[in-house]
């Protein structure tokens, strides 16, 4: 239930279990040049807090990109997590959990690894079960970036729409189908903000091991698609997540 890939689930941690995923995500975008490549990964890690309605977790993001024959990589800006598990049923895994980040000025802003402010973002996912098989998620957030460094030191936010299907093959193998639309604020050629839409589909697909009662490990694998002149053309989306029981709960 709570591995997807782009678009965020509303289960927050059960208690007592520690997750932590690897991610890659592999771009190329035409329109910015012949040759320009990305490579984004990023570690997670979720710790729930006194039970299931909490949770804290954080964020490592790390870049590889192409650009004019050479090669550029380091750190990004690391985000710091909480989510608050405001309603869970049992009956159909309806789920509504708010999230609220703080983005930390980690990346280097002179090799355009980061944007060199404290910024903020705030999600509000939804979840629930349709039919016996198949899960819907849905998304709406916002990112804040006052004085950001792409934006020469003025005010950015992104606003953020996404939506997934999930239907399990298998107890133990799923495919998924994600929507994510993004309006992401910016400068034009004219040095003016202005809001651009980028929106990409992903289906993609997904495996679990469960090597002993109290661990499980999934595998994924997807193929986002650039639905929109902004976006990346095309990609390939790399899934680790290593979920185990670390403590027993009282």
């Amino acid at each position: 239930m709570d591995n997807s890939f782009f678009v965020e689930e509303a289960y927050n941690q059960e208690p007592g279990v520690v997750q932590h995923i690897t991610t890659g995500n592999y771009q190329v975008d035409r329109a910015a040049g012949p040759d320009v490549q990305l490579w984004h990964l990023a570690f997670t890690q979720e710790w729930p807090i006194h039970g299931q309605d909490h949770q804290l977790s954080y964020t490592l993001p790390y870049l590889f990109r192409r650009e004019q024959g050479r090669w550029i990589d380091g750190w990004g800006d690391i985000m710091i997590h909480y989510r608050r598990q405001v309603w869970l049923s049992p009956d159909r895994y309806t789920a509504l959990a708010p999230r609220a980040s703080v983005i930390l000025p980690t990346g280097d802003a002179d090799r355009d690894l980061g944007e060199e402010t404290v910024g903020a973002e705030f999600n509000l996912p939804f979840s629930t079960l349709l039919g016996e098989n198949a899960f819907l998620h849905a998304n709406a957030g916002l990112t804040a970036l006052p004085d950001a460094a792409s934006a020469r030191d003025r005010d950015l936010v992104h606003y953020t729409l996404a939506a997934a299907l999930n239907y399990a093959l298998h107890r133990d193998l799923h495919v998924l189908l994600e929507w994510v639309g993004l309006w992401e604020h910016g400068l034009n050629a004219a040095g003016q903000r202005r809001h651009e839409w980028i929106s990409w589909i992903s289906p993609g697909i997904r495996c679990a091991l469960n090597p002993s009662e109290n661990m499980q490990v999934v595998f994924g694998l997807a193929a986002p698609v650039g639905l929109t002149g902004s976006a990346p053309d095309y990609g390939v989306f790399l899934y680790l997540s290593v979920e185990h029981l670390l403590w027993r709960p009282r």
